[in-house]
């Protein structure tokens, strides 16, 4: 059954910056908008994620496809195509868009659902946004059936750069859940004693992450002198082995994405050396980071004190956006793993604007050696979050 929405006020429920949207959509030369992913979504209706497509979106012979249409410069006409089962949460919170529809039934009907609303709307669909990735081909086919005329442009830069400045309430998801995987990797660390394996370590990382209200993405882990990072192995954290534990938790859909170190038993002084001079790069390239500074000083400052380690052969800086999305703006650089282009490098930084910080050293002998860290750029610096247990943090002391 088809729902209609509360009327708001939208003045003051709209729960992002419509203006800067309009201006993005009329840069990119779109007169509508519709936006399929899971992420955009979630922060187009300030924050509503569907409970029961939280880990898949397979069902039947398709898929859950949510769609939100926004038209430029008129959110009084914006309507959101939602599953049955997101009635419920609905009826709870109801969302901002004046058109709610709680009855679509996959990829195609949705999509057909969001086409009918433009139509009786009677929005212009001359040139229409998409998010490329993020939309399957079936319904994207019918989206092209319905406007075979209209330019279909990429939809997935314009809302990042919507998304680039986080909000407070948006720092606050990343601040609690840059702590408690940081606090779960603690837990682990102290709670292990040697001859467990990398298996076992991982899904104690997963507990500890549930059990502080995060959903459990992935664990990167290695366990003495291997630089192999998967979880799913028998190699065992043995007495003097170090251990790196690389984790994305997820609050509410915000992702914390650190990197901590553990030793069993005492670090001698090599080691103690080693992570000191990954610290020194993460702290190097946080030093410029403040509003106003431009994105490539992240990098000058970083990759310069890389060059002065005495392990610069062996070791890798790198910073990206954090975020709903792992890589998302800014983008600082095009020389990463992860390719695209550095749109950020030569524009100044911005408060709000969330960066994660990491050095990685792969020693030959000593195994693999990392710091991640996540910073928010401030008026006047930056702010780490997570920022505990950055040392060598000692295994078994609570087993």
């Amino acid at each position: 059954m088809a729902k209609a929405g509360r009327q708001p006020d939208l003045s003051l429920s709209i729960p992002f910056d419509a203006d800067r949207l309009d201006r993005l959509m009329e840069d990119a030369g779109m007169d509508v908008m519709f936006v399929t992913s899971k992420h955009n979504v979630q922060y187009l209706l300030g924050g509503h994620r569907a409970f029961f497509f939280d880990y898949m979106d397979a069902f039947g012979l398709t898929r859950y496809l949510p769609v939100l249409v926004y038209p430029k410069g008129a959110p009084q006409k914006a309507a959101y195509i939602g599953h049955g089962m997101e009635r419920f949460q609905h009826e709870i919170d109801p969302l901002w868009t004046p058109m709610v529809q709680t009855n679509g039934a996959g990829s195609i009907d949705s999509m057909q659902k969001a086409i009918e609303h433009v139509r009786k709307a009677g929005i212009s669909a001359k040139h229409i946004g998409v998010e490329s990735p993020f939309i399957p081909l079936d319904a994207a086919a019918v989206l092209h059936g319905a406007f075979p005329n209209s330019p279909v442009v990429d939809a997935t830069f314009a809302l990042e750069r919507l998304r680039a400045i986080k909000m407070p309430d948006e720092l606050e998801l990343l601040s609690i859940a840059s702590d408690r995987v940081v606090e779960s990797m603690l837990a682990v660390f102290a709670r292990h004693g040697p001859g467990h394996t990398k298996h076992d370590l991982s899904e104690a990382l997963r507990r500890e992450e549930v059990k502080r209200g995060l959903v459990f993405e992935y664990c990167l882990i290695t366990a003495g002198a291997s630089h192999n990072r998967a979880p799913e192995s028998d190699d065992v954290w043995g007495e003097g082995d170090v251990l790196s534990l690389d984790s994305g938790g997820n609050y509410l859909g915000y992702i914390g994405d650190l990197c901590r170190m553990g030793i069993m038993g005492e670090p001698d002084s090599e080691l103690v050396d080693l992570l000191g001079e990954i610290d020194t790069i993460q702290h190097a390239a946080m030093a410029p980071i403040k509003r106003g500074a431009l994105g490539n000083e992240i990098y000058i400052a970083g990759e310069g004190a890389l060059r002065k380690s005495s392990q610069h052969n062996h070791t890798q800086f790198l910073a990206h956006g954090m975020g709903l999305v792992s890589h998302e703006a800014p983008r600082l650089t095009s020389r990463g793993p992860v390719k695209y282009p550095g749109y950020d490098a030569d524009r100044p930084l911005e408060s709000g604007m969330v960066i994660s910080v990491e050095t990685t050293m792969q020693h030959p002998r000593r195994g693999f050696i990392k710091l991640e860290d996540t910073v928010v750029v401030t008026d006047g610096g930056y702010e780490i979050y997570g920022d505990a247990g950055r040392g060598w943090n000692r295994g078994g002391t609570a087993a």
